[in-house]
């Protein structure tokens, strides 16, 4: 035991130590990563919630866009759980950077398909006002959405290539 740092043998140590308590990162949520992923849970929610809440059924176009604001919002709640409860890092052979920015650029594509299905399938002439509001404004939603998965993609792409950090630290671990 001593070549482990100190950390390392907190979690591996007692059966009353830490290692079974994940810590709450609140780097993560004053980043821009997690506080556009906090966002997207937002307004993907606010988007799936005011097309269940017409009758959507009846337009075959509305399922898709149920389908991809649905998907989204639950993938991204469990990321931002991960994230938060820095559940990554004990599966650190996964390449998180990697999997969050395919992750983030497949949602801006079918968000701005969505989007696009949304906005076009509103019609003013709904026989329910109720109806024509709440897909208007799930249009909107869906179209915000579609920015902030699209900065979540940049960001999670200089993340992966590591811009802004000094490669030769980043690399190096405690060995003492």
């Amino acid at each position: 035991m001593a070549g482990l740092s100190g950390a390392a043998r907190t979690r591996s140590g007692s059966p009353g130590s830490s290692a079974a308590l994940p810590a709450l990162d609140g780097a993560f949520l004053r980043s821009p990563l997690g506080g556009l992923m906090g966002a997207q849970a937002v307004l993907g929610l606010l988007v799936w919630a005011l097309i269940a809440d017409t009758t959507y059924h009846l337009h075959a176009a509305y399922g898709w866009v149920m389908f991809v604001s649905i998907f989204f919002w639950i993938v991204t709640v469990l990321f931002f759980v991960t994230y938060l409860l820095q559940l990554q890092l004990r599966f650190y052979m996964i390449p998180w950077p990697l999997v969050l920015m395919i992750f983030n650029a497949v949602a801006t594509v079918l968000y701005i398909t969505a989007f696009v299905t949304c906005a076009a399938a509103v019609q003013p002439t709904s026989w329910r006002q109720w109806d024509y509001n709440r897909r208007a404004a799930a249009s909107f939603f869906a179209g915000l959405t579609m920015i902030a998965y699209g900065a979540s993609t940049f960001f999670s792409f200089r993340a992966w290539k590591g811009f802004g950090s000094n490669a030769a630290t980043s690399q190096v671990t405690d060995h003492t």
